[in-house]
């Protein structure tokens, strides 16, 4: 790995800020916590760190790099595989925005890669597998309708309220949801509320002096904003070309998405109306073919008790 030459948590000042760069963009994301360097080992570590709120050592990544080619592809994912020395595993990512369906998704993948555990050699079985984390940072929008921006979801009993006491765990963090966090003292942070507050305003103008403190004052940001600062001239410009990508196949997927909704609704209002006019039909078959039931029963009771039904009979015609 390289050598770190100057400690970045001494730094004065962070980089002018492209845009393009925004540490809440998946690739950027990628790229600032997967690169063979110093820097960006310990900040992925002390990210990884802050969110489980306990001391991370790894022992390797999986960077996952989808070809640029393919980028129009839903299911490619920007994450970050870890296996840390423990044994125990996450994958940790950042969505900008988050799908109606994001949880279920999370689901999915956290039930994979804890499923991907080898139990079945000569030592293995049930007990020796090991916790995994569904670990995602949602830039924009909101998931859950609280005010809280961190959530750590297990299996749980509502009723009797008692943990299931599993080994797989989804967290979560909203960071539309820091504007009161951001108002805080640096120093009254949380490690994890610092990390936060880094990737949401990282690129906000009036922000840079909050940016700048939580960079001198933690070690791990410090290193990711020395990763973001040293991207070549090259590596900018991929950015920009991928943004402008994104954006025409973010267009093209919102274009059809909106169509989508549209049939399906024209078809629910036509399946709506078709039904009342069905089920008008019906009421109007189903009267009739009622009454002229119950009559001829009427009639045949009559008949049975010795009545003389013509007159009645005559009536009933005259009055349909």
């Amino acid at each position: 790995m390289a050598k770190h030459e100057k400690p970045a948590k001494y730094a004065k000042h962070i980089a002018a800020h492209d845009p393009i760069i925004d540490p809440c963009w998946d690739p950027v994301f990628k790229s600032i916590f997967t690169r063979n360097t110093t820097q960006s080992e310990i900040a992925r570590k002390k990210l990884l760190s802050a969110i489980l709120e306990k001391p991370v050592k790894e022992l390797s990544i999986s960077a996952n790099e989808p070809p640029v080619s393919r980028l129009d592809q839903r299911q490619i994912r920007y994450d970050i595989q870890c296996l840390f020395n423990s044994g125990e595993r996450a994958d940790i990512e950042m969505t900008l925005y988050p799908h109606k369906w994001e949880v279920f998704r999370m689901e999915y993948y956290l039930s994979r890669l804890f499923a991907s555990q080898e139990i079945r050699e000569e030592k293995g079985s049930y007990r020796t597998l090991k916790r995994s984390y569904q670990i995602s940072l949602l830039a924009r929008g909101q998931l859950f309708e609280d005010k809280s921006f961190d959530h750590h979801f297990i299996y749980y009993d509502p009723e009797n309220k008692i943990p299931f006491g599993g080994l797989t765990a989804i967290i979560t963090l909203e960071l539309e949801k820091l504007g009161v966090t951001a108002k805080k003292a640096v120093s009254a942070m949380s490690e994890k509320e610092r990390w936060a507050v880094f990737f949401k305003y990282y690129n906000d103008t009036e922000k840079q002096p909050l940016i700048q403190e939580i960079t001198r004052e933690e070690e791990g940001i410090a290193m990711a904003a020395d990763v973001i600062n040293g991207f070549t001239a090259d590596e900018v410009a991929f950015f920009h070309e991928m943004s402008v990508e994104k954006y025409e196949l973010d267009m093209r997927a919102h274009a059809q998405e909106a169509e989508e909704i549209g049939e399906a609704r024209g078809e629910a209002r036509g399946e709506a109306r078709g039904r009342a006019e069905g089920e008008a039909r019906g009421w109007k078959k189903g009267r009739v073919e009622g009454r002229a039931e119950g009559e001829a029963r009427i009639l045949d009771l009559l008949k049975k008790s010795g009545y003389d039904t013509q007159g009645i009979e005559a009536a009933l015609k005259n009055s349909e």
